[in-house]
């Protein structure tokens, strides 16, 4: 797979789980975190294993865990002096996205703006502006296969200006193997927009117009997004899609006591 963006610890982690696509689909508890290598039921993936993930990457994501657990896994983290950063789960079934969506992804788009074609090449120079686009805004970008689909189900929505340039995006896969309980449910994410196309009502179409594509084009069951308890603007753009917080789960990145906020 090809078309890694970013620093070179963000690109040498997006090889890795790219590399692991086939563990991941065939691991118990194990999950495609898109940035990094994740799980989504750590004593089922093993605790050795997220250690040496750790210990090798400096990372690990956690998606959909029980909040019940949340003090477990950061006491086990605590023991490899490790933290768990963790972000609200916001999420969704089929119908009641899709009722609440619909309105903001049939809009009319202002004249100087129009949909453009998700790049197919993970190479392209289509995709190292969308890429760029994405990392402006403050996002730390998946790579080119994962953008494009080519690591698993996932759709990428852009919405470009009069000159070509990518003004607002959003992207959503599957991150759950088969034998998750959320094998269905998409994650929705990435949603930016371009900062001269800021405050005309874009971020909801965008993420409207994928919530739509992950039900309709990947006919997930579910959908959740993750958002900081600080970001105010997200959440509502969120709530107004028709997610709304679940407070019996929770997601996170565990990384050294030592480094930053992997992601925003």
């Amino acid at each position: 797979m090809v078309g890694y963006f970013g620093t070179e610890m963000q690109q040498r982690l997006q090889a890795r789980a790219e590399v692991a696509a086939e563990l991941i689909a065939s691991t118990p508890g194990a999950c495609q975190a898109g940035r990094t290598m994740g799980c989504d039921d750590p004593d089922k993936f093993g605790w050795d294993r997220i250690g040496e993930i750790i210990e090798q990457d400096g990372v690990c994501g956690f998606r959909l865990i029980d909040t019940d657990h949340v003090e477990e896994i950061r006491s086990e983290l605590s023991s490899r002096a490790c933290r768990l950063d963790t972000w609200d789960v916001f999420l969704a079934d089929r119908e009641t996205a899709l009722a609440a969506s619909e309105k903001f992804a049939h809009l009319p788009l202002p004249a100087e703006y129009s949909l453009s074609p998700t790049p197919i090449d993970p190479e392209s120079d289509h995709m190292r502006r969308l890429q760029a686009m994405m990392a402006g805004a403050g996002l730390v970008p998946f790579s080119g296969s994962m953008l494009t689909g080519a690591v698993g189900s996932a759709t990428t929505v852009l919405i470009g200006d009069a000159e070509g340039n990518v003004a607002a995006c959003a992207h959503g896969y599957m991150p759950h193997n088969a034998y998750s309980p959320y094998h269905g449910y998409a994650w929705g994410g990435l949603v930016a927009v371009a900062e001269p196309h800021r405050g005309k009502g874009l971020g909801k179409v965008i993420n409207a117009l994928m919530i739509d594509r992950v039900f309709r084009d990947l006919k997930a069951s579910h959908i959740y997004e993750l958002v900081s308890a600080s970001n105010v603007v997200s959440r509502r753009m969120i709530e107004a899609c028709g997610l709304r917080l679940e407070p019996t789960l929770t997601c996170g990145i565990a990384t050294p006591n030592k480094s930053g906020r992997f992601t925003k």
